[in-house]
């Protein structure tokens, strides 16, 4: 499943309704005093909210990357070389403005001509390929593992966990039905579909129900347009009957659409090269996954890409409305190393796993490539070390089965007690290090841009910063880069909130690292383990690519 933050939608509208989801010595400013920091009282500006990720902790007081004071102090002096990276997602719209020149093109492909040129098994797969075909919406993990009965491995525990989500679901659906019959009752009693929030504290009646919905309006439009709260009760309402008609729905099968076996891992013959996906809209999550990572750097369109122009794009469509297929996810992997992905992002994730060893085996095989693969934590606000989340680099507390692998939790905007995103997966064990996945600006399908917020919209940050790194200094291999950015993050000590029951903790304690991302930093290391692993010679020649 696309690993998505449950949008503001749903939170608020439930909650209204209930009521009436490094290295420190390279930080400028020493560790110890900026947990002592002034927090920032006044909101950001727009302006800088769209590129927050990109700013510094020490000069803007907010947990942001610090990629800007990276191209200003790093990269100006260094030659980016050509590199991929591999978006395994929805689907991304590759004719966005802000990502068409960034879109991978298979070279050894010959367009249109239906034949598999380049011999790799995809038939003109000329930026990459849709393992989903034409399908869309799908079933979770534990909604299959149901359907295939009782002695399913993991059955009893499925079941549970689809009976609870079902209930729970139901509850979401009363209350959707609660606030559409609400709004049709101020919409009759107005005599107009749009309405403000000054007609709707206007109204006078002894009707009850009538009241109680202009109780109810009154809160939502507080802030919020009438077209703002459409948006969202459109996607609330997408939320649920996905939910009720598919996800947790035992009788549909999406895969009848793609036409294979998911369940055999030598049936490879199946999807197409529509990487965007048979509806454009559906590539939402894939790519704003995308443009995070490349959208197109001070070319004042939407918000700025983390890597520059030396990066492209591979976009591969594998995870559907509902939850992706092991087979899809292992196939996915090997098709971007095959095609020369050095950077693979992960936006997905479940909890429930039938064929994971097929995942592990694909992620093994990415190490042997020198591949470097950056997952989403997850958004249930579970502790990894508790709870295995899918796919992973370790299950269970065993040791981690692959070293090329980073597992990134999610940053928000508000430095301080607030910092980790209220949705965010962490683990001492499990998660290796944070960074901005709240209110993130990017590239959404038919030229249009939006915030979003998850560990999805973290890891590719984190991705973005690996790709910097491996296209600046291609010497450097898949590990090493992997522990060049746990190293080089920022260290705090901050008390936060995190966990379903919002525990307090301190932020050291909830990743293997402690540390949230810092390119600048990053990228000053990765210098000095160059330096560190070349003969003189070597020195020079790397020297002679720097520009002046």
């Amino acid at each position: 499943m696309k690993i998505q933050f449950k949008p503001l939608y749903l939170s608020f509208a439930l909650a209204l309704v209930l009521s009436g989801c490094g290295s420190a010595k390279m930080v400028s400013t020493p560790v110890e005093n900026i947990d002592r920091m002034p927090l920032k009282t006044t909101p950001l500006k727009e302006k800088d909210l769209q590129r927050w990720s990109h700013l510094d902790l020490v000069k803007d007081t907010v947990p942001g990357m610090s990629v800007d004071k990276a191209y200003a102090e790093v990269l100006k002096k260094i030659k980016q070389h050509k590199l991929i990276v591999a978006i395994i997602d929805s689907g991304v719209d590759i004719n966005h403005e802000d990502l068409k020149s960034v879109i991978w093109t298979n070279p050894k492909e010959i367009a249109g001509n239906n034949i598999d040129d380049d011999k790799n098994g995809y038939i003109d797969d000329i930026h990459g390929w849709n393992f989903l075909g034409d399908a869309v919406h799908e079933q979770l993990e534990m909604t299959r593992i149901v359907k295939k009965g009782p002695n399913t491995p993991d059955y009893e525990r499925a079941k549970a966990k689809l009976e609870e989500d079902i209930k729970g679901l139901q509850q979401d659906k009363q209350q959707l039905d609660m606030i559409l019959n609400a709004e049709k009752a101020i919409k009759s009693y107005l005599n107009k579909d749009n309405f403000t929030l000054e007609e709707v504290k206007k109204i006078e009646t002894k009707d009850q129900s009538l009241l109680q919905a202009k109780a109810m309006f009154s809160q939502f439009l507080t802030g919020m347009t009438k077209a703002d709260f459409d948006k969202e009760i459109i996607d609330f309402k997408d939320h649920v009957y996905g939910q009720l008609n598919y996800n947790l729905n035992v009788e549909y099968d999406g895969r009848k659409i793609v036409g294979d076996n998911p369940d055999d891992i030598k049936d490879t013959k199946y999807g197409n090269n529509n990487v965007v996906g048979p509806e454009p809209k559906e590539a939402k999550h894939g790519t704003h996954v995308a443009g995070i990572v490349a959208q197109v750097r001070g070319n004042k369109k939407g918000g700025d890409g983390v890597a520059n122009s030396a990066i492209t794009i591979m976009p591969i469509r594998a995870v559907p409305n509902g939850d992706e297929y092991d087979k899809d996810i292992a196939l996915a992997i090997r098709y971007a190393v095959d095609n020369g992905a050095k950077v693979i992002n992960g936006s997905f994730g479940k909890y429930f796993s039938q064929n994971k060893e097929w995942v592990m085996s694909a992620m093994k095989y990415a190490a042997s490539k020198d591949v470097i693969i950056v997952i989403a934590a997850g958004n249930e606000s579970y502790d990894l070390d508790v709870t295995n989340k899918y796919p992973n680099d370790t299950y269970d507390g065993s040791p981690e089965f692959a070293n090329n692998v980073l597992i990134v939790g999610a940053l928000s905007p508000d430095y301080g007690s607030k910092m980790v995103a209220s949705f965010s997966n962490y683990g001492k064990n499990n998660v290796d290090i944070f960074a901005p996945g709240e209110k993130i600006y990017a590239t959404t399908p038919l030229n249009t841009y939006e915030y979003l917020q998850g560990t999805s919209m973290a890891s590719p940050n984190v991705a973005g910063v690996a790709a910097l790194i491996r296209s600046s200094i291609p010497r450097l291999s898949a590990i090493q880069v992997k522990q060049i950015i746990m190293e080089s993050g920022t260290s705090l000590n901050n008390m936060i909130s995190v966990g379903e029951d919002k525990h307090k903790a301190n932020f050291s304690e909830i990743s293997k690292t402690g540390k949230i991302v810092n390119a600048y930093n990053a990228l000053l290391l990765a210098e000095k383990v160059l330096d560190a692993t070349l003969s003189q010679e070597e020195k020079n020649y790397y020297k002679s690519l720097r520009t002046n």
